[in-house]
């Protein structure tokens, strides 16, 4: 599947495509008519997720299969994009991880490999990808952080700093880029029902037993942040309610809060 720079439709890349938040946003953006390059490890789902919106959507798909905890595994994706003939219009960093556990008792090659795909190749890929978007002078990122971005969270204490990252990231070269014609948005839902949480052990956990967002939910916001040029983008009124109240609350405060909602429940 080639393109010419004229007569074609935009493009979205979705990372972490096969499940979750990420498979929402790739109904979202076929269905405003976006071709999309689906990224993540599982070549099956991705597949058939592919071909699922190929005949609901009428949309062009292109699978690229990878594994962005390796090392070089993002200049690869950036290249086979290349290779491909592709324009990327909209980038979407979505791929994460969650290591769930005290942090003087979890694994630290998990965590490492959590460091590489939260935070290394969501910058890679913006690295990569942002200058053909500068060059036309039109483009869209949307990167995907959490609840977690806005305070400390023990018992996901590397997770939470990873989604911190992200937020101090988008805003910083969200405002490097005003005027460019080119976006960035930080995502930053709240608990979402999405098969993280159980690869991370963490189905018993108080937050998640109070309700979980939809992940549709979340990715229709989030594609309407993004194309209204949002810098953050907060789903859910509860979530909004929070993060806003963190603020006035003794820093403290707000991290025990946080490690209370994050141990598990009988």
């Amino acid at each position: 599947m080639s393109q010419s720079a004229h007569d074609r439709r935009h493009t979205a890349l979705i990372t972490g495509a096969s499940s979750g938040i990420g498979s929402a946003l790739c109904e979202v953006f076929a269905r405003h008519g976006f071709d999309l390059i689906l990224v993540a490890r599982n070549l099956a789902r991705l597949e058939a997720l592919a071909d699922h919106l190929r005949r609901s959507h009428n949309v062009n798909v292109e699978v690229i299969p990878a594994d962005l905890a390796q090392a070089g595994a993002a200049g690869r994706l950036y290249a086979r994009v290349e290779q491909l003939g592709l324009v990327v219009d909209v980038l979407v960093n979505n791929a994460g991880m969650i290591v769930y556990g005290e942090f003087r008792e979890t694994d630290l090659a998990a965590e490492l490999q959590m460091v590489s795909v939260n935070l290394v190749a969501l910058t890679e890929l913006t690295k990569l990808f942002l200058p053909s978007m500068t060059s036309r002078e039109r483009g869209w990122i949307l990167n995907v952080g959490s609840n977690g971005s806005f305070a400390p969270s023990p018992l996901n204490a590397v997770y939470s700093a990873t989604k911190a990252y992200v937020l101090s990231f988008s805003e910083a070269i969200a405002e490097e880029l005003a005027g460019t014609g080119v976006t960035v948005t930080a995502l930053c839902p709240g608990a979402t029902r999405s098969e993280l949480q159980a690869r991370a052990g963490m189905d018993d956990v108080r937050l998640l037993r109070r309700g979980v967002m939809d992940p549709m939910v979340v990715a229709e916001a989030g594609y309407r942040a993004l194309m209204r040029g949002r810098r953050v983008e907060v789903p859910g009124f509860s979530n909004k309610l929070e993060i806003a109240a963190s603020r006035f609350l003794p820093r403290r405060v707000v991290v025990q809060y946080a490690h209370r909602m994050l141990q598990r429940v009988d």
